[in-house]
């Protein structure tokens, strides 16, 4: 069964951070051969052209709760306030994998939205991810059987914007073969362009 890892936008709008995060995911699910859905898009909400191209993307209309009412059991929900841990072992428990729109929140906002409702929840560690390294854990444990606390981490990472000042994520992020910290592609330019306006306007 190929495995699903699907965002629920809860937003009406889609800000350059997260069309960056989605495109990532997408390309990345694409390779794995995994499948990435970007599930309850407003009609209104034109995708930037980066990310309606990008490989493997597949938008619905439709929220999780509705596009997978048929299969609930199979449905995990990548919860931040869940008791247990993704383990290898979820691979044969699931075939979805649900990110909504609280993972990337600093600080977390304590809310469950109500498509949480008939779901099993499973937590990703006690640190918050951006949205794409949280689908990137998810799935190297998934696809990979990697147990969750044996990925290459890298928490609040900073990052140089100019020679005298530097901005410190308040994220957990993964790291590549090379012990580098893996970002979306335009990523910290972006960062560096809007570092002023602080990460509230950017996510």
């Amino acid at each position: 069964m190929t495995k699903i890892y699907a965002v629920q936008h809860l937003d009406s709008e889609l800000g350059d951070w997260s069309a960056l995060e989605y495109a990532t995911i997408a390309r990345e699910c694409n390779d794995a051969g995994a499948r990435f859905m970007l599930c309850s898009v407003s009609p209104r909400l034109q995708l930037p052209s980066n990310l309606e191209s990008a490989p493997g993307l597949q938008v619905e209309r439709r929220g999780v709760e509705t596009l997978f009412a048929d299969r609930k059991e199979r449905v995990c929900l990548l919860d931040p306030a869940a008791e247990q841990e993704l383990s290898p072992e979820d691979e044969d428990l699931y075939d979805v994998f649900v990110f909504g729109g609280i993972l990337g929140d600093d600080p977390p906002r304590g809310r469950q939205p109500s498509f949480i409702k008939g779901f099993q929840g499973r937590r990703l560690g006690p640190i918050q991810m951006t949205t794409d390294t949280a689908a990137r854990a998810a799935r190297m444990v998934i696809q990979e059987r990697r147990p969750l606390d044996s990925l290459p981490y890298i928490d609040y990472p900073e990052i140089r914007v100019d020679e005298h000042e530097s901005v410190q994520m308040p994220f957990r992020y993964i790291k590549d073969e090379a012990g580098k910290m893996i970002m979306p592609p335009g990523m910290v330019d972006l960062i560096k362009k809007d570092s002023e306006k602080g990460f509230g306007e950017l996510l």
